[in-house]
């Protein structure tokens, strides 16, 4: 028998949320009951376990060792459920149902408006944001790529030529003029120097610590690209966002238009009824200044109207201009069916979390790194090439040959007092990256709660709202025969004019939070990125 599962802690919903109904969904909670004695325990303690849908042999992060940007880029699925290093991957949690969860939308099969996809299209590519974020992923994966050179041999080619004359009566000039290069020949003055050859370093990465080093920067590369992935979806959902709003500010101009034109006819019935001695001056201005009222609320809107394309402009990285908009019955407007699926499938659609998991491994991986340097290393140098002191000589072997061959084994003794606090430093360091990550997990589940339970209590208030709204439209009428008929004050006209007006501007905000916090729980649920 499956448990009924309850994103929101006794405030049950199901995982799909339209704007008209609430279905329940149930399934099988993911188990949490598997107790681990290491720091990535204490990590999935506060969350389910992520399904990576493959198995992953444990700490296997051989695919970061690749020196090609392309190859560390294709190695984020690898490592897509890496949580700890000194423990290994994340194991796989429940299969999902590919559908049951709106972040497996792209933004192109979640908005169907036209207008809005080509926004979106044009904000992605022009977006200064995330040109900036895509240069930094760069520069990310350049220094993974650096890394990648640390634990391989270094081999240099050179040459070189000098002069140099000792003094006679040195020891180097009084050897030179006892010695001879061949018989009855001497040295030559002054005496020349030349060389080629080729050196040979290589530090032996016996603790790995050099691997570990370009291993967690590889992590943070991947890290990178997941948090541009994030503000990817936040920029789309902004754009989305005052796209509806734009739509919105059109229908209270429109409310506006109609509301005038309504006052203007009460206008002139009170002005009539003034010239036939059955009115009063004090009706007619009422009207008057309604009237005025209402226009100088209508140039504030324009206003605001500008203001909410400029900040469209802005994220598309354009100047000033018009944004084009569909002309559709804004009230009635729908977005696609939000399907909230469960809570561990956060870890696997939101970026933020992804990206948080990968700077936990990468905190492990320094925690090695920094432990590394307590053991000694071990370096290999070698040279091979010609030496002599005239180029017809140079490349005489073996009279010219040179080479060597050395080793360095170098290890702290004393005063570890600085890689002590690296250690400890790398150690805080990785605690703070778990507890990042905890807290953006629950931010997550937090964020996902509060919009979809937005979206139906807003739903069910947009439904009172119409009815008072159809009320308020029969009341309008009454009013406004009744005063046609002399039945009627012209204050209960006013009145009523206004309350119609004030309801239906209410209805048009209560239906634009409607959209945005449907757009926010898509946002929330990891979708935009793609």
């Amino acid at each position: 028998m499956p448990e009924i599962y309850q994103w929101n802690n006794g405030a049950a919903f199901g995982k799909g949320i339209p704007s008209d109904r609430t279905p329940e969904v149930t399934h099988k909670l993911a188990p949490d009951s598997v107790e681990r004695s290491s720091i990535a325990g204490l990590v999935r303690k506060a969350s389910f376990s992520q399904n990576t849908g493959t198995e992953i042999p444990q700490n296997d992060n051989s695919v970061l060792e690749s020196d090609s940007p392309e190859a560390i880029k294709s190695a984020s699925d690898q490592v897509a459920g890496l949580i700890d290093t000194e423990v290994g991957m994340t194991e796989p949690a429940i299969n999902f149902d590919p559908v049951a969860n709106s972040a497996q939308l792209p933004h192109a099969a979640f908005y169907s408006d036209p207008y809005l996809l080509s926004l979106i299209v044009e904000t992605i590519e022009g977006n200064q944001h995330l040109k900036i974020l895509s240069e930094e992923i760069r520069i990310a994966s350049n220094e993974t790529y650096a890394r990648s050179g640390e634990y391989r041999p270094f081999v240099t080619l050179g040459a070189g030529a000098g002069f140099e004359k000792p003094g006679r009566h040195t020891r180097e000039g009084a050897v030179e003029h006892q010695l001879e290069v061949a018989p009855g020949r001497g040295f030559p003055d002054p005496l020349g120097d030349f060389g080629v050859g080729a050196n040979v370093s290589w530090e032996l990465d016996i603790w790995h610590q050099l691997r570990n080093s370009q291993r967690a920067a590889a992590l943070r590369y991947l890290a990178t690209a997941q948090g541009r992935n994030y503000i990817l979806t936040r920029v789309v959902a902004d754009v989305a966002e005052d796209y509806y709003r734009l739509l919105a500010l059109d229908k209270q101009i429109e409310i506006l238009d109609a509301t005038v034109d309504i006052q203007q006819q009460s206008l002139r019935i009170a002005q009539a009824k003034k010239d036939a001695g059955r009115g009063t001056e004090l009706a007619v201005q009422r009207f008057r200044a309604e009237v005025q009222k209402n226009l100088s609320e209508r140039s504030l809107i324009q206003q605001e109207i500008v203001e909410t394309e400029n900040r469209i402009n802005f994220l598309a990285g354009r100047y000033p201009q018009q944004v084009g908009r569909s002309q559709t019955d804004f009230i009635d407007l729908n977005l696609t069916t939000l399907e909230a699926g469960v809570p561990s499938e956060l870890l696997l659609h939101r970026p933020d979390i992804r990206e948080a998991e990968r700077r936990v491994a990468a905190a492990g991986l320094d925690v090695r790194v920094a432990r590394a340097r307590f053991y000694p290393s071990l370096s290999l140098t070698a040279g091979l090439g010609w030496n002599a002191f005239s180029t017809g000589y140079l490349f005489r072997t073996p009279e010219s040959l040179v080479y060597g061959l050395a080793g360095e084994l170098v290890g702290p003794l004393i005063n570890k007092r600085a890689i002590q606090a690296d250690y400890c430093s790398a150690n805080s360091a990785q605690l703070q990256a778990i507890y990042d990550y905890q807290q953006t997990v629950l931010e997550a589940h937090i964020e996902v709660v509060n919009e979809i339970t937005k979206v139906e209590n807003i739903r069910q208030s947009l439904e009172l709202k119409k009815s008072q709204l159809t009320a308020l439209e029969a009341s309008v009428d009454a009013a406004n025969k009744l005063f046609q008929n002399a039945r009627a004050e012209y204050v209960e006209v006013l009145l009523a004019q206004r309350e119609l007006m004030e309801a239906r501007m209410e209805i048009v905000e209560t239906k634009q939070e409607q959209l945005s916090a449907i757009v926010n729980a898509y946002q929330a649920l990891g979708g935009g990125a793609f």
